[in-house]
């Protein structure tokens, strides 16, 4: 008889969890600090230097790098190699760089069709019936929504920032959550029931985009989420999914104008559901500028 039961994927070795729960109890109480952290946040230590855990844990990148080394790691890079085999990820973004201009001619010409090919995918990729129709119910949500919260860590952080500006400009209430640890912390607790989570994530489920989707779904609000990973534990818990490709093959670099340009869109789309407030907001804007730039409004008032 043949067995058509679906075969589950094997969960990857957990070498460094291994080494933080026999080590744990060794280790002086600053050393811990650091380790809990990248116990607690793998996806994000990833993209981040010894420094930036130590301000994160507010140590120093000589307490992180001796705490790395007390759980039997050689230094962060092989710390970095063990968290990415554990997660799934195939290269992180210097390899994928390395793949992207080794393959690249040595010209002009080949970062220009690299880079126009991969806008150009992206956009026949929003331009697809599908997500089209998600788009639209998108800005269906964003229309009913006392605030936006965007979250995006990692690169995604700055587009993050940039997309709360633009919809503030357009007369919009917006957040962003845009930070990791105990900063992060405190954006999630600012949300509140009436908003709309917009949600840049990709397949690995860490803890920073689990912690924010358990809270928007305990707030009951709704969540539109861009990404790549269609089958990611994200896209399960998703109201509405927009599919962006971040490059044109897994092991080249990301183009990270792509989620700008969906997120331009669901700027504009809400925009135009609000004419008026969007002109209010801007021509409010006009005057502050103007007021800023008269000339002698920099000179002191005090007679």
């Amino acid at each position: 008889m043949t067995d058509s039961a679906p075969k589950t994927q094997k969960r990857p070795y957990d070498l460094y969890g291994e080494r933080f729960h026999a080590c744990k109890h060794q280790l002086s109480p600053r050393l811990l600090k650091v380790a809990h952290y990248i116990h607690q946040h793998r996806s994000a230590v990833l993209e981040k230097t010894a420094l930036g855990i130590a301000i994160d844990t507010q140590t120093s990148d000589a307490t992180v790098i001796r705490a790395i080394q007390a759980l039997g790691f050689s230094g962060f890079r092989d710390l970095k190699i063990v968290m990415a085999e554990y997660l799934g990820v195939q290269q992180r973004s210097p390899a994928r760089v390395a793949s992207t201009v080794n393959e690249l001619a040595q010209n002009a010409k080949g970062s220009v069709d690299f880079v126009l090919d991969s806008y150009r995918m992206s956009c026949e990729m929003l331009a697809t019936a599908a997500n089209r129709e998600a788009i639209q119910q998108a800005i269906d949500l964003l229309q009913q929504a006392e605030r936006v919260a965007i979250f995006g860590i990692g690169a995604s952080a700055i587009l993050a920032d940039y997309t709360a500006r633009l919809f503030k400009r357009n007369g919009s209430a917006s957040y962003v959550l845009n930070h990791t640890g105990i900063a992060l912390s405190e954006q999630i607790a600012d949300m509140r029931h009436g908003d709309v989570l917009i949600m840049m994530a990709q397949k690995s489920a860490h803890p920073e985009g689990r912690v924010t989707i358990a809270e928007a779904q305990r707030l009951s609000i709704p969540i539109i989420l861009l990404t790549a990973a269609t089958d990611s534990m994200f896209a399960q818990r998703a109201d509405v999914m927009i599919e962006i490709p971040r490059s044109r093959a897994a092991d080249k670099m990301p183009v990270h104008a792509t989620p700008m340009i969906c997120l331009e869109i669901l700027v504009l789309g809400l925009a135009a559901t609000a004419p008026i407030a969007t002109l209010n907001s801007m021509n409010k804007l006009y005057e502050i500028s103007n007021a800023l730039t008269r000339p002698g409004a920099r000179k002191s008032q005090t007679p």
